[in-house]
């Protein structure tokens, strides 16, 4: 049987979602609420806002929407899967009491330690006083984590003790990202490589995909402000199998357990980010859905309905499901605009994309993207696109993309230019 399907998000992961589920044959009808320029491509776009909890509600039951797939953190932290099932209506996502694993990072460290998850010594504030008390007894360098969300930047890594005390009173006093910043987590710096482990689950089993790694400094050599995310590749080297069965056996397992422990039973993605230094592993923290850019090389590698995948997600029998991957790399390249990560210039036009859209293994993601009154695809957000190429290596994944990227412009246009740099030495590809 046909399926209506919708989408919850307009960004980079969601046009990747949609672009994978539009090749299902189960796919009946396809929308998304509120999509993008590239999303309108492949579904139906509703200016439906991502946290209007009861407007998703209404425009499920009244398109008859047999699975909602939620790509953003926002609406899931908000209570989504809970007013959907509350009506009868499928969905892919964890539950709010789920969800908080990363809407409070006090919560997802409580969680790691009542799992024996090994993770960084910690300290959790609501008095800007005592966490300034703290950061002077860890020293520099520190981690200060705005405990809320903060689309990916209520993160500092201070190397200086200054800089630390700063970034309290910013995000505490001065509320820079509002609300989340109620409650600061100081924490011990973590040296070595990171890498995103992105698993789904069913609240029982845990299925691992592909290994995957991002770049979230703005500048190159991993420099700068923190973003979003401005790059991604799969599969990362640095995950080797034993890193891959401990991060399984000694993480991601026991975080579900101890999860159902408490009555909360978690279906959806379940997205650990790792610290990996001299072969040891610590979690730095959790989402709760795909990440982005991540999804964009994975869902370009993946080769199995996914559908499917997530259908057995929402019916509890993940156990039943193994994956096919492309055996090629794949890589993205994202294009932010002018001002990203603080603010980003909107309404400005976007050339080449009819140049890059005929490069084989090549897919242009949109992310921040909308149209002018005349037609025209216009920058509305921070990243805008993301390149995303498959190729034998990463190496060569990675040039791919960067030639697509040639072709494309928009005034204000900043991008890396080192996308992989980290597995550009690593000959052997990691566990697919």
């Amino acid at each position: 049987m046909k399926m209506n399907l919708l989408v919850v998000g307009g960004g980079g992961r969601e046009h990747a979602l949609a672009w994978k589920l539009a090749k299902s044959p189960l796919v009946e009808r396809l929308l998304c609420a509120p999509g993008n320029a590239g999303i309108e491509a492949v579904a139906e776009c509703h200016p439906v806002a991502v946290d209007d909890i009861d407007g998703l509600v209404a425009l499920a039951e009244r398109e008859n929407i047999d699975l909602t797939i939620v790509g953003p953190e926002v609406p899931l932290t908000l209570g989504i899967a809970d007013a959907f099932a509350a009506r009868g209506l499928r969905l892919f996502g964890p539950s709010a009491a789920a969800a908080q694993l990363e809407g409070s990072k006090a919560f997802c460290k409580e969680i790691l330690d009542a799992a024996g998850a090994p993770t960084a010594a910690w300290g959790s504030f609501d008095d800007p006083l005592a966490a300034h008390a703290r950061i002077d007894q860890f020293g520099a360098p520190v981690v200060i984590k705005a405990d809320g969300l903060a689309a990916g930047k209520g993160v500092v890594v201070a190397t200086t003790l200054e800089e630390a005390h700063r970034a309290v009173d910013e995000i505490m006093v001065d509320r820079l990202y509002g609300a989340a910043g109620r409650r600061v987590i100081v924490e011990e710096f973590l040296p070595g490589e990171e890498a995103s482990f992105i698993a789904l689950t069913d609240g029982h089993t845990v299925l691992a995909l592909a290994s995957s790694q991002d770049h979230k400094r703005i500048g190159d050599g991993d420099t700068g402000a923190n973003t979003g995310g401005m790059g991604a590749y799969s599969p990362a080297p640095v995950v080797t199998d034993e890193i891959h069965d401990f991060v399984m056996h000694q993480i991601m397992e026991p975080v579900v357990a101890t999860m159902r422990e408490r009555g909360i039973v978690y279906r959806g993605v379940l997205y650990a980010g790792l610290m990996i230094h001299a072969g040891q592993v610590r979690v730095l923290e959790f989402n709760v859905r795909f990440g982005d850019p991540e999804c964009q090389p994975l869902m370009m590698r993946l080769e199995s309905d996914l559908v499917k995948l997530l259908l057995a997600v929402v019916e509890e029998r993940l156990h039943d499901i193994s994956l096919e991957w492309d055996p090629r790399a794949a890589a993205c390249v994202v294009l932010a605009a002018r001002g990203y990560p603080m603010t980003a210039e909107k309404h400005v036009p976007v050339f080449g994309l009819e140049r890059a859209a005929v490069r084989q293994d090549t897919v242009v993601f949109h992310a921040g993207t909308g149209r002018s009154p005349q037609g025209q695809v216009v920058t509305s957000g921070g990243r805008v696109l993301g390149v995303t190429s498959l190729g034998a290596t990463i190496t060569d994944a990675v040039n791919r993309s960067y030639v697509a990227v040639s072709d494309l412009s928009f005034d204000g246009a900043q991008w890396r230019r080192d996308i992989g740099h980290r597995a550009a030495s690593v000959r052997a590809i990691a566990r697919a």
